[in-house]
């Protein structure tokens, strides 16, 4: 028997009745961020219509399976996977893996939205960090913070200082400041008043606070520490590492969201053709599909179902990478994160590693998918992430990607289109979920309401 899935979603079958009713949102395309905002939607009461050109959920976050599936697509239709990979079926493979923060936005989106009865997470084992070449782990508790050889004895001393800082701040309480300003004083001061070092300042900004370049040292600090305490909140949920991973793939989040909002009244579209939205007076009032044109008072969707509204801003490299062993120097784990600070590899974006292994349910026992991903910045993208792919041992299947990122040219409020922005190379969900929510914000005129939402963890829900 195959992979116990969670649950099956099949296309809806086209009903002309669907077409001739007037939505208060159409969403056009099935990728992860235009499944939440339908989620969020249906659920706030909102009449939704969700299509998709596409016969599969997901647009470009589905989770490809059977493995013929990702190499006809990379490799064309003839290419098929050696024997010794096993069966086809026990692969899921994401086109753009990303994990979830225990305590961040994404997870309180599925519990406030009831999607984790559809999901089953396991935590992901490890976080690493590369500093002067060397893989170390991120430490996950005070044992291992005391052991590592990251930092050295007084430097960590230091170190803890800055993170009880960060625990106990209180921009309410001035007691707590210490002498620096939440709004005046950056990054780069905070690092300078607690004595930490460039190695301490690269770990802390990039493997804990997750940003990917350095901009933010020179901005106001509070962002910063509340990306910290948040890094410190998901660890302490969980204990290896703050991150969780849906078994079967990522593909299971979009099937999830799209079950909820068939459950609030939703109705689906696989395989639609969708040929442009229809403006009156440069506002939409719906699409175009053939011959008919179906109403709605908003259009979300993302960048290819509306290319004159939007812009391109970079390009994203991404290598899948199929291999028979863990990655080297990880302790074995069957699952990890491994962020490249820009500045150990001289560039100005971070480097990203994912793995995932049959404990996810992602592949067959003994195999493992790798993914590196960078922002590009030079012609010659296949070498900049070279510094990720030296890191994995011998590899046995690649298949690369370069995608361009788009982002919208306006909020949308003129013409009631809200376009999300194109997945950038991160390997955790934060900047996925902050522009859902922006969307959301733009699209109803109110910020999503948190305060709903029960403190339960993913078990006390089960």
């Amino acid at each position: 028997s195959g992979p116990r899935r969670s649950f099956s979603l099949r296309p809806p079958t086209h009903s002309t009745t669907a077409m001739d009713e007037e939505y208060d949102a159409i969403i056009l395309g099935t990728g992860l961020k235009e499944c939440i905002i339908s989620g969020m939607l249906s659920v706030s009461g909102k009449k939704v219509l969700h299509m998709d050109r596409n016969n599969y959920y997901g647009g470009d976050s589905a989770s490809l399976t059977p493995l013929e599936q990702l190499f006809e697509k990379f490799h064309g239709p003839n290419a098929k996977p050696a024997p010794e990979m096993g069966r086809g079926r026990d692969w899921n493979v994401d086109l753009i893996p990303k994990f979830l923060m225990a305590n961040g936005s994404m997870v309180k989106l599925l519990i406030h939205t009831g999607v984790t009865r559809y999901l089953e997470f396991k935590s992901i084992e490890g976080s690493y960090v590369l500093k002067g070449g060397k893989i170390y782990k991120v430490p996950a508790d005070e044992m291992e913070a005391l052991a590592t050889s990251l930092m050295g004895m007084f430097e960590k001393r230091r170190f803890k200082k800055f993170l009880v800082w960060c625990q106990q701040f209180d921009v309410n309480n001035k007691e707590t400041w210490q002498g620096l300003d939440p709004h005046n004083s950056t990054m780069q001061q905070v690092y300078e008043k607690f004595g930490l070092d460039e190695n301490t300042a690269d770990f802390t900004g990039h493997a804990l606070a997750l940003y990917r370049n350095d901009d933010y040292k020179n901005q106001p600090f509070m962002p910063c520490v509340e990306k910290v305490r948040l890094y410190s909140d998901s660890l302490a949920r969980y204990g290896k590492s703050p991150y969780l991973y849906p078994l079967y793939g990522l593909g299971e989040l979009p099937q999830g969201f799209a079950r909820l909002s068939a459950i609030y009244g939703g109705t689906y579209m696989l395989d639609k053709k969708v040929d442009n939205i229809v403006y009156e007076n440069g506002k939409a009032i719906g699409v175009k599909c053939g011959d008919e044109i179906v109403k709605g008072k908003q259009i979300y969707c993302d960048p290819s179902y509306a290319t004159d509204k939007v812009k391109k801003t970079g390009q994203v490299i991404r290598a899948i990478c199929l291999l028979s062993h863990p990655i080297p120097n990880t302790n074995d784990a069957q699952s990890c994160q491994i962020i490249i600070p820009q500045k150990q590899v001289g560039r100005h974006y971070d480097i990203y590693i994912s793995c995932v292994s049959n404990t996810n349910m992602a592949s067959p026992k003994g195999w493992f998918i790798a993914m590196v991903s960078t922002t590009v910045e030079t012609a010659n993208p296949e070498t900049e992430i070279l510094p990720g792919l030296q890191l994995l041992g011998p590899i046995t299947e690649k298949f690369v990607t370069v995608s361009d990122v788009f982002e919208p040219v306006d909020l949308g409020t003129e013409s009631q289109v809200f376009i999300s922005k194109s997945y950038d190379p991160t390997s955790h969900f934060e900047t996925t979920c902050k522009d859902v929510l922006e969307v959301y914000e733009r699209g109803t005129t109110t910020p999503f309401d948190f305060t709903k939402i029960t403190h339960l963890s993913l078990e006390e829900q089960e």
